[in-house]
């Protein structure tokens, strides 16, 4: 199974769990951006495309925070790749937040995704409401998962393995097969 990770504004964070499953899952991937702190839309997506157009076989899409918003407009723009299925990781809501440096993915297509998709919501994500996530997984076609009192995922939040996480994603990838 090739599993890409696709992360959130300012890049992989030390210790975090997808660094931690990527070392686990052998043949995994992480989207490298040019730039993690003044992100640009296009230049994201391009380089999602680029990493998906090289994969040996159609991935499994674990994506987190701005790496949510990144895959939607992917998606949006006609996602040229086969993709297995996708995790979406508490996704940052870019229409509401006051960053000026994600701002710029705003609007976040509702176009619904062409493969099995869960959303994991945080009930205490300063980043997005259970409510909009719940709206964003209904408009992509995504199975809506509450994963409880878990801030926005990160080390900062007290999160490195995240072995619930980790059942979704085996899940997912069973369900793609």
């Amino acid at each position: 199974m090739s599993v890409v990770f696709v992360d959130g504004w300012l890049g992989p964070d030390p210790g975090d769990w997808q660094e931690l499953w990527a070392r686990e899952l052998p043949g995994s991937s992480r989207v490298a951006q040019d730039e993690w702190v003044e992100a640009e839309r296009g230049a994201w997506v391009r380089r999602l495309g680029e990493v998906l157009g090289k994969c040996p076989e159609p991935a499994v899409l674990v994506a987190h925070s701005l790496g949510c918003v990144t895959l939607a407009h992917w998606v949006a723009e006609g996602a040229p790749s086969p993709v297995r299925a996708a995790l979406l990781v508490t996704p940052a809501d870019v229409e509401t937040v006051r960053e000026p440096q994600i701002r710029k993915f705003a609007p976040i297509p509702r176009t619904r995704f062409p493969f099995p998709t869960i959303l994991a919501a945080s009930r205490n994500d300063r980043w997005m409401t259970p409510e909009r996530a719940r709206s964003f997984a209904e408009s992509w076609g995504a199975r809506f998962t509450d994963v409880g009192e878990v801030g926005h995922l990160t080390v900062g939040d007290g999160f490195g393995p995240w072995p619930q996480g980790r059942a979704l994603l085996d899940s997912l990838a069973d369900q793609g097969e």
